[in-house]
């Protein structure tokens, strides 16, 4: 197979498993979906999704958000860990969207970026998800599947990002890049991995993976 081919492959696979497509993480508008993205940062969506109602029943805008206490989100968000920079952060930011934005979410990543505990991936997911403006955040799972398939050195994120957008088509990025999040939770994880059940990989893999992976089974 071509790269190219590949690349099709690849598309069409994820486009039959996952005809439609659920958002991990619960939210109502922007800035709900802000909030739980900058939460989710080295935690789980499902704890993240188990905290944030606690947290949206008391604030789900940035006005309700700032008449709480930094002390107060942290002892609502503590679960999900690095809970002193996130509340400093969820705090911080609803205050600047009220002063510099009309308590609205901006659409553009680089503002995005401005705000306090909001980095690229989590500005990319925003605009995304809340915005349907073309990006693609690339997550754990995404760096290790483009990986394994060939499409990218692994070096880090910023350059995995870099060729998933060189490789697939701008009007398909916010799709595949959800698409290959529960592709990998489900079919390819870092741990527990069973190629049998990894369609995807067993046939456009990169060969040193397959390789590796036979040889590991092999002394089992």
């Amino acid at each position: 197979m071509t790269k190219a081919e590949k690349v099709s492959y690849v598309i069409n696979t994820l486009q039959e498993i996952y005809p439609s497509i659920p958002i991990p993480l619960e939210h109502k508008d922007p800035y709900t979906l802000l909030i739980a993205v900058l939460l989710s940062a080295q935690s789980t969506d499902v704890r993240v999704n188990q905290i944030t109602p606690l947290l949206f029943e008391k604030a789900d805008n940035p006005y309700d958000m700032i008449k709480m206490s930094v002390e107060e989100i942290r002892a609502i968000i503590k679960p999900v860990g690095l809970s002193p920079m996130k509340s400093k952060g969820i705090h911080g930011l609803s205050h600047i969207l009220i002063d510099k934005y009309d308590g609205k979410v901006p659409s553009q990543i680089d503002l995005l970026e401005e705000l306090p505990s909001v980095g690229h991936k989590t500005a990319s997911v925003v605009v995304s998800q809340a915005f349907g403006i073309p990006a693609f955040p690339v997550d754990t799972h995404i760096h290790r599947l483009m990986y394994r398939w060939g499409f990218s050195n692994g070096r880090n994120v910023v350059q995995t990002e870099k060729d998933a957008k060189r490789l697939f088509p701008k009007e398909l990025w916010n799709d595949l890049h959800l698409q290959i999040i529960w592709y990998g939770r489900e079919y390819s994880p870092a741990r527990g991995w069973d190629l049998n059940k990894d369609i995807i990989t067993r046939t456009v893999g990169r060969k040193k993976i397959l390789n590796d992976y036979y040889k590991i089974k092999k002394t089992r």
